[in-house]
């Protein structure tokens, strides 16, 4: 059963009659998203987390969940994030068993020859809903939208916002929250709003951030002794790392169709911007399949480390993950 995205976007509700749902796609913030409105949505509930690596090394562990039932707390929800092919024999001998309880899986791009694509679009249990790249329409769309009420609100600012998120949804997410807490007269001011936004500073991490993932030791020594890190950036600092490993990861699958890394470079979607090519190019040299994953799964972990630990010090965790990367860029490992 197929499900459109933008559908999806407007009513959650339209999910509510199917048991299982899959997301897939490039757009990280879209299925970020969805996420965080399905654990809002079933907050009453059990919420279990999964990647697919912790369902592949114990076979039965989604059959035990979904076969154990509670007498004290409604159905469970589970979500299974970075899921392949190599998950749907596991699902397919578990779907059976599944009664009121709901479950999310979440996956990069999927080709049309992708089994677990297949079977989830055939099938009258399951759903599932391609998360496609926005492009700079879809991204002034979302601002004129969400920010309607505000005056101020002119197609300068708009491009200023849609410019400096750069087409990620997780950073214009982010840029939103800002405007709506700063900007609490619902005026907005162009002039404060360009403080607001740090551009300058937004400008150093990013230097930073492609220093590290491309190994370079020294020069990453160097930016983070100089970079300011505001504190209130914390999620735009991991959301801007992802999309830059998000980017070599599509690259990455995109090897088998040719090895020209510049053509792969230039047939990305959204398009690259020009003065990020190049740099780009350099870094997809240094990653591989294997490189990649153990980035995410950094980038996630300190992610929950800053939600869920109000005391520690999200500065020095944004620096550790940025010296990880670094020597994870510069690692040996084999696809």
């Amino acid at each position: 059963m197929i499900f459109k995205s933008y559908i999806l976007e407007k009513n959650i509700e339209a999910l509510n009659n199917c048991k299982v749902l899959l997301f897939y796609g490039e757009n990280q913030g879209l299925k970020k998203e969805f996420k965080e409105n399905l654990q809002t949505k079933y907050r009453s509930r059990e919420i279990l987390n999964f990647f697919q690596d912790e369902i592949l090394k114990n076979k039965y562990v989604l059959e035990n969940e979904i076969s154990n039932k509670s007498l004290f707390q409604e159905e469970k929800v589970i979500f299974i994030s970075e899921v392949n092919d190599k998950i749907l024999e596991i699902f397919q001998s578990s779907i059976e068993k599944i009664d009121k309880e709901r479950i999310f899986l979440f996956c990069d791009i999927l080709d049309k020859r992708s089994k677990l694509r297949t079977y989830f679009e055939k099938s009258k249990d399951c759903g599932i809903a391609a998360c496609y790249q926005d492009n700079e329409i879809t991204i002034k769309k979302i601002f004129s939208n969400k920010l309607n009420s505000f005056k101020g609100l002119t197609p300068e600012v708009i491009n200023t916002l849609a410019e400096n998120t750069g087409l990620d949804r997780n950073k214009l997410n982010n840029e939103i929250e800002k405007i709506q807490t700063y900007f609490q007269d619902k005026n907005i001011d162009l002039e404060k709003l360009e403080l607001l936004l740090n551009i300058k500073i937004n400008d150093d991490f990013n230097q930073l951030k492609n220093m590290a993932l491309n190994g370079n030791k020294n020069k990453t020594n160097r930016l983070l002794a100089d970079t300011v890190f505001e504190g209130e950036n914390n999620i735009y600092y991991l959301n801007s790392i992802n999309q830059t490993i998000n980017r070599l990861n599509e690259i990455e699958n995109l090897k088998t169709k040719t090895s020209n890394i510049e053509i792969l470079v230039s047939n990305l979607k959204p398009p690259v911007f020009w003065k990020d090519k190049s740099v780009l190019i350099e870094q997809s040299k240094k990653w591989n399949k294997q490189k990649i994953q153990n980035a995410l799964k950094k980038t996630y972990d300190t992610e929950i480390k800053i939600k869920s630990e109000p005391a520690i010090k999200k500065d020095l965790l944004i620096k550790q993950l940025i010296i990880e990367l670094c020597a994870t860029a510069n690692s040996f490992s084999t696809n």
